[in-house]
């Protein structure tokens, strides 16, 4: 049985959180980090995915 490891959500967030994005993005991360649980749902994970594809798009222009 293969296990893939993942990186955790907080490092995840950590990694594409800015001041320089919009306050509703930033709040969104935010709450995302405060969850009590140590793992994300599947739509929070595609909205963070989404996120990091953006915010790695806009760095690379």
């Amino acid at each position: 049985m293969s296990v893939k490891l993942q990186m955790l959500p907080c490092d995840r967030i950590t990694r594409v959180y800015s001041s320089a994005l919009e306050e509703s993005v930033q709040k969104f991360l935010e709450s995302l980090g405060k969850l009590k649980r140590p793992y994300l749902t599947a739509l929070e994970k595609k909205l963070l995915s989404i996120l990091e594809s953006e915010i790695e798009a806009e760095s690379a222009r």
